[in-house]
């Protein structure tokens, strides 16, 4: 078999022919979500499981909306957010968004820098400089038909958090038992998690990215959006990949983070190790409980997702204030083409690096994004409620009441959520 042969076939794999739904799902185990799910399962052990079954179907259905969004309109999810929000609160709420996005690419470009240096021994500056021109060069140089098939294919370092249970003890009665009827005691440490959980697994930057991947997928193949299309059964097959596309990228999502929950309940809460602050820390403390094979795939895996992670927290936010002032946004332009959608991009990630080398701990970074996040979340997911249930917005394509009563149990969620982590804070 030549090589243009085995091009032929990767490109007909079935993986090449997934969606926006696979590459958000992915970009969500974002090195700072792994130290969240870390933080969840070496603290409680099995009694925090049950957090991933009970936000799939929350999470899904949010993120259904805003493709639905995307596709039905043929615009991005700022474009459409102008007809709910006053210009001035619009504005507000995407550079709180972009804050937000730098803050945790900060913290996720230092755990990948902290974790190559421990497979490669080179110094984590080093590996962290490495990672962030390689984000920028893959999203600004090359176009987003050859980009996005490349992040499909990244998709894959999810598989080593599954890897990982095969390399260790897993009672899996308790585990099944632990992940419906959880002995969890409620208090101010347990909620934190819970809160920690969600935030990172409902974030506002998958809204975002989503919602424009849509579009871009929609333009590169030619198609107008499904308002102006006349063809009902090109409709409906949209539609329905749109659902299967989103509710399989989530499930792939929180079956990894209920792996990571699971993995670090079994070695790191097992072995009495109940703090966990990087992802670095994880990798290491699973080094001498679990063995080098573990640890490499723990390792490879938080590289993996977060070369994933990075591009999808820049581009949302470049997708987001490129449509509040309706700037030319889209990555199969080039950078001339579109120069102050990139200039976007690469200025978060250079202030994200710069960070490093700040006063600024990558930990307090997460930690404002999270409070900036719990900010953001709750009006726009309101908003994509609103959006998504109107006829003026949507056409005949509203959302359905199984969608809005969920979207809506969604968004009190990510309210009570986000209320108790101002108390906290």
């Amino acid at each position: 078999m030549n090589l243009s042969e085995i091009w032929v076939r990767i490109k007909q794999h079935p993986l090449s022919r997934v969606g926006p739904g696979m590459v958000t799902g992915v970009a969500d185990d974002d090195p700072s979500g792994i130290v969240t799910y870390s933080q969840a399962g070496a603290q409680f052990g099995l009694n925090m499981l049950w957090t991933m079954p009970f936000a799939y179907p929350l999470m899904s259905t949010i993120q259904v909306l805003c493709a639905r969004i995307g596709r039905v309109t043929g615009r991005g999810l700022s474009a459409n957010m102008k007809l709910a929000f006053p210009p001035v609160v619009l504005v507000t709420l995407v550079l709180l968004l972009l804050i937000a996005n730098v803050l945790n690419i900060a913290a996720d470009i230092a755990a990948m820098g902290e974790v190559a240096q421990l497979v490669t021994g080179v110094n984590w500056h080093i590996m962290t400089g490495i990672f962030v021109l390689l984000t920028l060069v893959l999203q600004i140089l090359i176009p987003y038909r050859h980009y996005v098939f490349f992040l499909k294919w990244l998709s894959l370092s999810l598989l080593a958090y599954g890897a990982v249970l095969f390399t260790v003890h897993i009672p899996w009665g308790d585990v099944i038992w632990s992940t419906f009827f959880p002995q969890l005691t409620w208090s101010a440490d347990s909620a934190a998690v819970v809160v920690g959980i969600f935030g990172t697994t409902i974030s506002p930057y998958l809204f975002f990215w989503q919602s424009s991947q849509e579009v871009e997928d929609m333009n590169l193949r030619g198609q107008p959006s499904l308002l102006e299309q006349n063809n009902p059964e090109i409709v409906t097959a949209e539609l329905r990949r749109i659902h299967w596309d989103t509710w399989s990228g989530m499930l792939y999502s929180n079956v990894a983070a209920y792996c990571i929950i699971l993995a670090t309940a079994v070695t790191l809460h097992a072995a009495g190790i109940r703090d966990i602050n990087t992802a670095a820390q994880a990798a290491s403390a699973l080094r001498p409980l679990a063995g080098e094979f573990t640890f490499l795939l723990f390792a490879l895996g938080i590289l993996g997702v977060g070369l994933m992670g990075v591009p999808v927290l820049a581009g949302s936010a470049a997708y987001a204030l490129s449509e509040v002032f309706g700037w030319r946004s889209s990555l199969e332009d080039s950078a001339t083409q579109a120069s102050k959608f990139y200039a976007i991009i690469a200025l978060s990630v250079l202030i994200a690096l710069a960070i490093q080398y700040s006063p600024i701990s990558p930990m307090k970074a997460l930690f404002w994004s999270a409070v900036i996040n719990g900010i953001v979340a709750v009006p726009l997911m309101v908003a994509i409620m609103v959006l998504s249930s109107k006829q003026s917005v949507m056409g005949a394509h509203v959302a359905s009441l199984s969608m809005r009563i969920l979207g809506w149990l969604a968004t009190g969620f990510m309210a009570v959520a986000a209320a108790y982590l101002f108390i906290a804070w």
